[in-house]
């Protein structure tokens, strides 16, 4: 186990931004979060292997279209969810994980952690970030007999007032409620779900997540003073990337956010990058060069940096890199069908028929 420390949170922000895919949360969100646990307690990291083989797990996150402009949450929201999810739940929470990693989801659990006692698992439902709470639900959508319990909390106080709501019932059904109400709540909303036990995460999460996106957050740090360029191959060196086109980024179809997801596809050369609050795929010329569960970032040709898509404009340089998922620590959820194909029929592409195949 390691205590985490304030500089662990901004090289996990850094490396999540990465993981981002465009999407996964906000920078300065993360970095309050982490500033905030290691403020006020000592956030503790753990590994599978370093706890109790009969601890249970909860996943906590956030749920929303990160572009939405009324979001709010408070770092207490998400204390506040996991209490209401240990209330509800006959077994004690142990540790708790991510959904995914993200600018500032890298850093979901640490002011759990710090506040409450329970550890941060170095895990996640998946090393990059995703659409949809399914993807990231460790297979628990097609597991026979498995009833979850979901609780939100928080909300735009001004516009909608404080929230709270536990739901159980199949993953599925429950993940469609939790992404409407973060709509009626603001665009975004805290979360505890999914509890489980050790065994089954350790089966189907994607392990040593947390760690990957602190190293990476730390190797840009390093790499920063010698400019954009270092910084990109330093992202590829540590996540076996590659630049599939570069120059500047256009809204090809415009963004949108409805439905609770940010919608459209930004091109770069003669590229094009489908989204749904993340890239989830890279085209050209109608040949599939990318796709999800990939990970696919547009770093920054000025900085070197990740870019999210709510942060990009038109003229923007950017290079397009991709990550092969088999390079990475890949979650059974993020390969599970019934899933993606509710994420194709939202963006009307194919992304069932790349899984497995090497298309990178």
């Amino acid at each position: 186990m390691r205590e985490l420390t304030q500089q662990d949170a901004v090289d996990a922000a850094v490396g999540g931004g990465f993981f981002a895919a465009g999407g996964g949360g906000w920078a300065h969100h993360g970095e309050l979060m982490g500033s905030l646990a290691t403020t006020v307690g000592t956030p503790v990291l753990a590994s599978v292997d370093e706890l109790p083989p009969d601890s249970w797990v909860a996943t906590v996150t956030a749920i929303g279209a990160p572009a939405s402009p009324h979001w709010e949450i408070r770092p207490l929201d998400y204390v506040a969810a996991l209490r209401r999810l240990t209330e509800a739940t006959e077994r004690p929470i142990a540790a708790v994980m991510t959904a995914q990693n993200g600018y500032s989801t890298s850093l979901n659990g640490w002011i759990q952690s710090a506040i409450t006692g329970v550890k941060v698992l170095d895990a996640a439902g998946d090393v990059r970030a995703h659409p949809t709470g399914k993807l990231g639900s460790l297979g628990l959508t097609t597991r026979p007999g498995y009833e979850t319990i979901q609780v939100v909390a928080g909300g735009n106080r001004e516009r909608h007032g404080y929230f709270e709501a536990v739901l159980r019932g199949s993953v599925t059904t429950c993940d469609d409620v939790l992404r409407d109400i973060s709509v009626r709540t603001g665009g975004f909303i805290a979360a505890a779900r999914n509890p489980v036990e050790l065994g089954w995460v350790r089966d189907n999460a994607a392990l040593g997540s947390i760690s990957l996106a602190i190293e990476l957050g730390r190797d840009i740090r390093v790499s920063q003073p010698d400019g954009p360029r270092a910084v990109i191959e330093a992202v590829c060196g540590r996540v076996g990337g590659k630049i599939v086109a570069e120059g500047p980024a256009r809204f090809a179809v415009p963004l949108r956010t409805e439905g609770g997801f940010d919608h459209g596809t930004l091109g770069v050369a003669d590229v094009t990058v489908p989204f749904l609050n993340e890239f989830m795929a890279v085209d050209s010329g109608g040949q599939r060069l990318s796709s999800y569960p990939d990970t696919i970032a547009l770093l920054s040709l000025d900085t070197g940096l990740p870019m999210a898509v709510k942060d990009l404009a038109d003229g923007m340089p950017v290079a397009v890199v991709v990550a092969a998922a088999d390079g990475l620590p890949v979650a059974s959820s993020a390969r599970d069908e019934l899933a993606l194909r509710e994420v194709e029929q939202i963006m009307d592409i194919e992304l069932v028929r790349y899984l497995g195949k090497a298309v990178a």
